[in-house]
């Protein structure tokens, strides 16, 4: 029997039902009259409410009236200084799956990446191999090529399928005793695919490797549990899925067992064990604030704080059982309207190993996702022909994924569709 396409009556219906439809009055509505469905928040999420009000409040209370003083005033909830590990592990308890003490948020996830990967490195001294993805995201890429430069390390490249995503068998074909640590992404940028991360840690593990997770795709939008699968390393940025903001600082995560011999290669003030004394030489501050470098970025900290807290009150099931629903929408409706145009669906069928997007490739895609955002159907591009159509739980509809798959069913048939 051919499945039923679902109707625009079956999209409201969904909303009325949905359990998370309050969280969407959480966000600022964007002033935009032309907008017909906001696709690209696994790109940038939108904004709090809270995140715009605690942002007046700090700078006119916090910074305007106290000044340097906010440092260090107030306790531990409350003072600038401590906002790295604060909001680390508000993420980790409500997000990642992580007991207090081994998430901070700080740098962009290029230079966490950095630290976390040369971090690894050192604690393997003799293996001269990082395990990495031809089709990883491409600034996971540049980081370890300029690691294994910098270092004289080989770097083996797993050719994964880039529809879908990496392999146990393709990760267990390179791993060796040569191995100091596999990188990858837990969710594919291109393709949503989910990595397994419990079984291809398990696989480094065993092979005497450490594991650096790239969680961007997946931090605030799937399950994630980073104590119990017993990863290493985990690296992730917080302006997607957790609404922080353009530019929003990344957050690192250290296995607590790796924190003795922990050894980053930023060395900054603000990572040392005694910062206000200003001391000769850098000795390491305990813990996960030795991942710390410079001095923490207090505004922008703000976005990942309410942020964080959003996503856990909503709570990572029902936000990933919304993505399922969402995601399983966009491909009902491309199989009914868009397969028949020459499209195809460059992401897992099962939803259990997709994420919360959708990639739709065809040949002109590069053409037509200039024309839909033109058409207010904000989606991205991804060479060589993906359109990602992105879903944020929080604040994305069913009805306005309905209304878009609608616009680019229109634009796509009657322009090329090879």
């Amino acid at each position: 029997m051919d499945a039923v396409t679902p109707t625009l009556a079956d999209a409201q219906l969904a909303d009325r039902d949905d359990p998370l439809a309050a969280f969407g009055e959480l966000f600022l509505a964007p002033e935009d009259d032309g907008l017909v469905a906001y696709l690209d928040g696994n790109s940038l999420g939108r904004p709090p409410r809270a995140t715009a009000d605690r942002l007046a409040q700090i700078v006119r209370g916090e910074w305007g009236s106290r000044l340097i003083r906010s440092w260090t005033e107030g306790g531990p909830g409350d003072r600038w200084w401590d906002a790295p590990t604060r909001v680390g592990d508000l993420l980790g308890a409500g997000v990642l799956g992580a007991a207090a003490g081994q998430v901070v948020v700080a740098d962009s996830t290029t230079v966490c990446l950095y630290k976390a990967l040369r971090a690894a490195v050192a604690m393997r001294p003799g293996r001269d191999e990082i395990v990495t993805d031809r089709h990883n995201f491409p600034t996971d890429r540049y980081v370890v090529e300029g690691i294994a430069d910098e270092l004289g390390l080989t770097i083996r490249w797993i050719e994964s399928d880039p529809d879908g995503g990496v392999s146990a068998d393709e990760v267990a074909e390179v791993l060796s005793e040569r191995t100091a640590v596999v990188t990858l992404s837990h969710v594919a940028y291109r393709s949503a695919h989910i990595a397994d991360l419990p079984g291809l840690t398990r696989l480094a593990h065993d092979a005497g490797a450490l594991t650096v997770w790239d969680l961007c795709h997946s931090a605030g939008a799937i399950p994630v549990d980073l104590d119990a699968t017993e990863a290493d390393f985990a690296v992730g940025c917080t302006y997607k899925f957790l609404c922080a903001g353009p530019g929003a600082p990344a957050f690192v995560y250290v296995r607590e067992v790796h924190h003795a011999e922990l050894a980053q290669p930023i060395r900054g003030w603000v990572g040392a064990d005694e910062p206000f004394e200003m001391g000769p030489t850098h000795v390491p501050a305990t813990g996960i604030r030795r991942m710390l470098s410079g001095t923490p970025p207090v505004l922008a900290m703000v976005g990942v704080e309410e942020g964080a807290r959003i996503v856990a009150d909503a709570g990572i099931d029902a936000i990933r059982a919304k993505g399922v629903a969402l995601t399983e929408l966009v491909c009902a409706l491309a199989d009914a309207w868009l397969l028949p145009l020459g499209f195809r669906v460059a992401s897992p069928r099962d939803p259990a190993v997709r994420g919360a997007h959708v990639t739709l490739a065809r040949a002109d895609a590069r053409a037509l996702a200039a024309r839909l955002i033109a058409a207010g159907v904000i989606i991205d591009f991804r060479a060589p022909d993906g359109i990602r159509v992105g879903v944020s739980p929080l604040t994305t509809t069913h009805e306005e994924v309905w209304r878009a798959m609608d616009v680019i069913r229109e634009l796509a048939g009657d322009g090329a569709s090879t």
